[in-house]
């Protein structure tokens, strides 16, 4: 396996359980290309968690293959499959007699690294993740809060540098804010490290956020359209992904550009915002301050443009 990010193929993959009239997951096709974020997204029971198990074994094919950067996971050893793989859920499992920095180091000291190198390792994540190694690396998981507890996940995940990472609904047990910093942070260390990601959630909002492209599922394990997210949004492919995405989608793909990516007016008074302020949130601005004009600022916070309002909607 490599150890940079991994292209990942689902060619036809299918599963079925006994006594079930409908497949899981129903001849899914799809490519994830190196080094991005396929969210999957769908009801409840439509097979996105299924579709996430089959790449590690954790559920076993009835039909079609899955590739690994073109290597049948059928062919690889399944220990050697699973430990290069990073693999967060909901609950985050980790174990409660081991302290976080022991936690971390589970898959380095598996694969047979030394002492040292493990704890360099769990300390270097454990900063990335925005914790101290010296505090709470010394900690228990019960002496963290739900959100810390996550990030000890991602960093347990990324421990052995994985071209593959699996996130099962990994910020679906927190509340709003700290999910939306946590989010954040993701998106943050995936610009540094540029894994392949899928990831599986039940929320448009965080698959839209997160995703580089979206996977939709149908009930019966169907995949119903697989797009970037602007994509998706602009052109809902039926009346099952256009319900799915909501009926604000338009304002939704206004979150996904920003006030840099447009050409810019020349300068002029109104309620400031950055260039990386999206362009709904720009929009929420003017309709709060009763403007029609939002003037665009650089870092440092000097006017360098502004957009109307029927700039942001065109």
């Amino acid at each position: 396996m490599p150890t940079s990010a991994a292209e990942v193929v689902f060619d036809k993959a299918t599963k079925l359980y006994p006594g079930r009239p409908e497949p899981a997951v129903d001849d899914l096709s799809l490519t994830v290309p190196a080094g991005e974020i396929c969210v999957l997204v769908g009801p409840s029971g439509s097979g996105k968690t299924t579709a996430l198990k089959l790449v590690n074994r954790l559920i076993y094919l009835t039909e079609g293959e899955i590739r690994i950067d073109g290597t049948k996971i059928y062919d690889l050893d399944v220990t050697e499959l699973r430990r290069s793989i990073g693999y967060v859920i909901q609950q985050v499992g980790l174990f409660p007699h081991m302290t976080v920095e022991a936690n971390v180091g589970t898959v380095p000291r598996l694969l047979g690294w030394p002492k040292q190198r493990i704890r360099e390792r769990s300390a270097e994540l454990l900063e990335l993740v925005g914790l101290d190694p010296a505090q709470d690396g010394a900690r228990y998981p019960a002496q963290l809060s739900g959100g810390q507890q996550q990030r000890v996940g991602l960093a347990r995940a990324l421990a052995a540098n994985p071209p593959l990472m699996l996130m099962d609904e990994p910020f679906g047990a927190i509340d709003p804010i700290v999910r939306a910093r946590l989010q954040d942070e993701f998106l943050r260390l995936q610009q540094e490290l540029r894994k392949t990601v899928l990831f599986v959630t039940h929320d448009i909002d965080e698959a839209i956020k997160i995703g580089d492209r979206i996977a939709i599922f149908r009930q019966g394990g169907k995949l119903a359209q697989y797009d970037t997210p602007e994509a998706i949004l602009r052109r809902p492919i039926d009346d099952f992904v256009a319900e799915f995405v909501g009926a604000d989608r338009a304002l939704k793909a206004l979150a996904l550009r920003t006030l840099g990516e447009l050409e810019l007016g020349p300068p002029r008074d109104g309620p400031r915002a950055t260039k990386d302020t999206t362009l709904r949130d720009a929009l929420a601005l003017l309709i709060d301050e009763h403007a029609d004009i939002v003037a665009v600022t650089d870092a440092d916070g000097a006017v360098v443009g502004s957009v109307t309002r029927d700039d942001l909607l065109q």
